[in-house]
């Protein structure tokens, strides 16, 4: 894991942060600045830039990262929601360690803005 990357710090707990999920291959914790009423990121344990870093090896990671991003929006009561993962800067990746964005608890327009 790379020492300057945020969210490696906040795996090696560096770095604290509202755990939601954490098992030996992810870990979901609340938004520090929240984008809608319920904004979630999961991320994968092994430092993955981005999904343009994603091979056939990161396949069952991959799986198991929609999985339980379903499951932690149901627990957090939200049936409606917006799994987002970004790719570059252009597409407004701020953070260069894979991650999902759940974002629910709100009416959300298509396309984004």
């Amino acid at each position: 894991m790379p020492d300057n990357c945020l969210f490696c710090k906040i795996i090696r707990g560096e770095i604290p942060a509202s755990k939601l999920y954490e098992d030996d291959d992810i870990l979901a914790f609340r938004d520090i600045a929240p984008q809608a009423p319920v904004h979630i990121l999961v991320i994968p344990k092994k430092h993955l830039r981005g999904p343009e870093a994603v091979t056939e090896e990161d396949e069952r990671v991959m799986g198991k990262l929609m999985r339980v991003g379903n499951e932690i929006a149901l627990k957090e009561s939200i049936p409606s929601y917006r799994l987002v993962c970004n790719n570059g800067v252009q597409a407004g990746q701020t953070v260069f360690h894979l991650h999902m964005h759940i974002l629910g608890g709100r009416h959300m327009a298509w396309p984004p803005g």
